[in-house]
């Protein structure tokens, strides 16, 4: 195995696990953190989460569970590049998304709107929530029990008021330190999966279109390149390719800016990089590139009045079926039906749960008349 860079998470200076655990054996602390990520139910059920698309409008779309793969593959390659810890890099990735809601983030907006009086809905604290509480999997504790730097990087975005209550895991948001370098990784490798697999599966669709896209940020270049060098080349190929073009590119933009940002702020420690700004960063150039694609997302696709229609449907599910278990708790299963104490955070750790099947199925027992009484 490569040397850690000094400034890298080790076992080391690791802060542990919340129950004591033997160390484990053949493995890593934190390979055994992904390891016990993989085997998760929250984990599983992210191959039936919607991304953009809702699950069932096509097998070829991504998924919530195939772009945390992706994030991971992405994060670990940087990680390896700059000598940090390529399994917590991997962990982190792996279960950013574990405590997303069925619908992407029209079902997130529904439920965060129906958690209104009762505290909100933020799926970055629900996948912690997930990993802390809510798998039931081991003998000796609730959750995953997961190494502190671990949960740290899940926990990617908080409030303050929540920060105040979540402890040690938070405390960066109100001291305005940083996580670690390996969580630092994990945020922009999300931000770059997703930012080129939604253009890859916009024009998929047919949502957007190659004319549509061809201003916008760097896409132009690289699709120029790409038939420069290979006239006629298929449609389908030619979009694959630039966006594989896409990745490298903000990936080493990514590792030249970093590694100049540690030279420059003369980090020598993990210490250094807790106390210092955030050190993963891509270029100004690239930020403006990103930004631009992103905009052009958010208008041509994520608000294409297909996706709307969609996101209607996603919002009218989550908050019926909010609504209908706050009125009646017999409605939940058993399980659920115990925490009277707080019925709102039991329902919405429910209906997170849920794949986007699962909660149509829900949604059409409990309100179409003409369903089986099952």
């Amino acid at each position: 195995m490569k040397a850690l860079a000094p400034y890298a998470v080790s076992a080391e200076n690791s802060r542990g696990r919340s129950h004591p655990e033997d160390a484990p054996f053949g493995r890593t602390e934190f390979q055994r953190d992904r390891d016990r990520i993989i085997h998760s139910t929250a984990f599983r059920r992210l191959e039936y989460k919607t991304q953009v698309f809702v699950n069932h409008e096509g097998d070829l779309f991504r998924t919530r569970l195939t772009h945390s793969i992706e994030v991971a593959q992405i994060a670990r390659s940087i990680a390896r590049r700059l000598q940090l810890n390529e399994d917590l890099v991997e962990a982190i990735s792996l279960a950013h998304d574990l405590g997303h809601t069925p619908f992407g983030h029209a079902g997130q907006d529904a439920l965060n709107e129906c958690m209104k009086a009762h505290g909100g809905f933020e799926h970055n604290l629900q996948s912690l929530r997930v990993v802390d509480m809510l798998e039931e999997r081991y003998a000796n504790f609730d959750g995953l029990n997961l190494c502190f730097e671990t949960r740290e990087g899940i926990l990617k975005h908080c409030s303050l008021p929540h920060a105040a209550e979540l402890g040690e895991v938070a405390a960066r948001f109100l001291n305005n330190t940083r996580p670690s370098l390996e969580a630092q990784i994990a945020n922009l490798a999300d931000e770059i999966a997703y930012i080129n697999h939604d253009v890859d599966d916009g024009l998929r669709s047919g949502l957007i279109t190659l004319e549509q896209i061809s201003t916008v940020g760097i896409f132009p270049a690289f699709l120029e390149s790409v038939r420069q060098e290979h006239p006629g080349i298929p449609e389908r190929r030619l979009i694959h390719e630039t966006v594989r073009r896409m990745i490298n590119a903000m990936v080493s933009d990514l590792i030249r800016q970093t590694e100049d940002n540690l030279t420059r702020h003369g980090v020598r420690s993990l210490d250094d990089v807790r106390a210092g700004p955030p050190l993963v960063a891509f270029s100004e150039e690239m930020r403006g590139e990103n930004r631009a694609l992103k905009s052009f997302l958010y208008t041509q696709l994520y608000r294409h009045y297909r996706v709307m229609r969609m996101s209607a449907k996603a919002h009218r599910i989550i908050s019926d079926l909010f609504a209908a278990f706050m009125d009646d708790n017999r409605l939940l299963p058993p399980q659920y039906q115990l925490a009277e104490h707080n019925r709102a955070r039991a329902i919405a750790d429910y209906i997170a749960g849920m794949t986007d099947r699962y909660a149509i199925r829900e949604h059409r027992l409990i309100f179409s008349v003409g369903e089986n009484f099952s």
